[in-house]
């Protein structure tokens, strides 16, 4: 059986790069197991070759591959996507702040086991899995929660001045492997989004265990485990209480979720209709107009002022303006797709922006490549759109002149009138 020692890591922790070649150095394992999935051993492995290459005078790799296709990315969970940059972006300014650089500690863990020859083990599940039953799992209070704490996040890192970063780098960030820190950490995570955290802690902390378990179990002697100061109390429970382990199975399946989305879009176009037919049948004809007019003035306003509230070009915003109202009518469109569009060819996305994004060190750099405004454009755009749809029926009495009881009266007689209709049909 192999001899299993685990070191938790802050992953912008000066003290875990040192923990990490102290343990190696201690203990001389024959196998390092790291808390990286081939993803992100893959782009840690691309940054280490970067600032070799830096060091050495040799002229960066051009890029090779194609720009990405706009029209792919709208078809997937684009926002998923913004979510994992952001939170990478934010990763990445506490790390500038205190100096050290997210990840750092993997870097030595990897250094070490090339130099010296030891075999590199991988256990961690693959990113992409794991945001996809992040963001699948959560209900859509953590999903506002979460965005809303992003945006307090991002400009809370670009307004970090430097007595803050050192306060930061002293007191907080090696405090970050403290158990009673790290279990008080948890708990307030766990608070604020339950479906989150099973996702991100608990499900890994599942998976996790079951590489240290599978490698307790093979021929090698000794074995170092660098993994998250936050996974190591559901690893060594998991380890003592093998039998409540999930089945790997469990973990790597996809999440499963309803429509939600287009079942309220199509919910309020429903609505919408009803109330637009009801004042046609009652008569009131200047209510209908003003109505219709309504509508697609507060679409246009939101979306089109949402694209151009995140910089957005001009024609991005008119698109995002002029459809709308449309796409509120059809829960499988969506006017931040068509906005995007419009921003791609306006302003295309090169083969370089995927790199640009995970080196990017201020909000005002991350919004200069193409690829991210895109995005970003395109959710704006949407979220303008669904704004103006709940604003119409909130204040829809009020915009139209009209108070609540004389709104019932029209509604009440447009539907008896077209009921009469219909059955004179039949």
């Amino acid at each position: 059986m192999t001899e299993i020692h685990i070191v938790g890591t802050a992953h912008v922790s000066q003290k875990s790069i040192d923990e990490v070649r102290e343990a190696v150095d201690t203990i001389n394992p024959d196998v390092i197991a790291i808390e990286l999935d081939p993803g992100r051993f893959a782009a840690l492995k691309q940054q280490m070759k970067e600032a070799k290459d830096a060091a050495d005078g040799t002229a960066p790799t051009p890029e090779t591959h194609e720009s990405p296709e706009i029209r792919d990315l709208l078809k997937g969970n684009f926002t998923l996507m913004l979510v994992q940059w952001i939170l990478a972006y934010v990763q990445r300014k506490i790390g500038m702040n205190v100096g050290i650089e997210p990840g750092a500690e993997m870097k030595e863990a990897i250094r070490l086991a090339e130099e010296r020859g030891i075999r590199l083990v991988l256990i961690d599940r693959d990113i992409r899995i794991t945001l996809a039953r992040f963001w699948g799992g959560m209900k859509i209070l953590e999903k506002i929660k979460l965005v809303w704490a992003l945006m307090q996040s991002i400009f809370a890192a670009d307004d970090e001045d430097d007595e803050t970063a050192e306060g930061i780098d002293k007191v907080a960030i090696d405090e970050l492997t403290n158990p009673d820190i790290i279990e008080m950490a948890l708990e307030e995570f766990r608070k604020f989004s339950p479906n989150g955290a099973k996702a991100l802690i608990d499900e890994r902390d599942a998976y996790l265990a079951h590489g240290v378990i599978d490698l307790e179990k093979s021929p090698y002697e000794r074995a170092v485990v660098v993994v998250g100061a936050g996974h190591v109390p559901g690893i060594t429970k998991y380890r003592e209480t093998p039998s409540t382990l999930p089945p790997m199975a469990e973990l790597l399946a996809k999440p499963k979720h309803y429509p939600w989305g287009k079942i309220i879009g199509g919910l309020f176009v429903a609505m919408f209709a009803v109330i637009i037919i009801a004042i046609a049948f009652s008569g009131a004809t200047d209510l209908l107009v003003w109505a219709i007019l309504y509508w697609v003035l507060l679409h246009a306003l939101f979306a089109g002022g949402a694209t151009l509230l995140v910089r957005g070009h001009p024609f991005s915003a008119a698109v995002a303006a002029a459809l709308a109202w449309a796409t509120s009518l059809n829960p499988f469109l969506a006017a931040g797709w068509f906005a995007a569009i419009v921003e791609a060819k306006m302003r295309p996305p090169t083969a370089g922006d995927l790199k640009a994004i995970s080196k990017a060190e201020s909000l005002g750099e991350m919004f200069s490549i193409p690829l991210f405004r895109i995005l970003v454009v395109a959710a704006v755009a949407n979220v303008g759109s669904s704004l103006a749809t709940v604003c119409f029926f909130v204040f829809l009495t009020p915009l139209l002149g009209v108070d609540l009881d004389m709104m019932t009266q029209i509604l009440m007689t447009g539907l008896s009138n077209l009921w009469q209709f219909l059955t004179g049909w039949i």
